[in-house]
């Protein structure tokens, strides 16, 4: 997959998942992804079922996924996470 995904908008992803998902430990759950972070905070995880997301120290993020079409679904995932309003 191409890596041109925001920052700003993993960021953001993660925060609505946090505010708006249900919380179980130290994991949050919305719409099929889990977020999540390391034992100090500064890496991100986002995952489903067939993609995990790490985002960490100077905004680099990796993919881990075993088909392209597995990474399109979680970015449309991802992509209505963003819309929900965090009001």
């Amino acid at each position: 997959m191409k890596n041109d995904i925001d920052s700003k908008f993993i960021l953001k992803v993660f925060e609505t998942i946090r505010l708006k998902g249900s919380k179980t430990d130290q994991h949050y759950f919305l719409e099929g992804v889990e977020a999540s972070t390391d034992f100090d905070g500064y890496t991100l995880f986002l995952k489903d079922a067939l993609v995990e997301l790490s985002f960490g120290f100077h905004n680099q993020y990796h993919f881990n996924y075993e088909k392209e079409e597995h990474a399109e679904q979680f970015i449309r995932k991802l992509k209505a996470i963003a819309e929900i309003k965090n009001t």
